[in-house]
């Protein structure tokens, strides 16, 4: 008679857990080996008024008040 079909399905879960764990190191030492600045600059990302993200700061807006405020000073 043959072995029990237990110990071959107990052995198939031990290799694809060992598999795993294997790839999950080489997934890791492969993120640490990328270069990462860690600066708040970099991680910022800027939403513009029609939802576009972008890197760069939106301008900010004119408001009326500055406007009339020009014109009242240059005539």
């Amino acid at each position: 008679m043959g072995r029990s079909n237990n110990s071959f399905i107990k052995k198939l879960k031990a290799d694809k857990k060992a598999k795993k764990r294997k790839e999950k190191l080489v997934n890791r030492l492969e993120k640490k080996e990328q270069p990462s600045s860690g600066k708040l600059e970099d991680m910022i990302a800027y939403v513009d008024e029609f939802g576009n993200i972008s890197d760069t700061p939106p301008e900010p807006p004119v408001e009326e008040k500055d406007k009339k405020n020009k014109k009242r000073t240059e005539e």
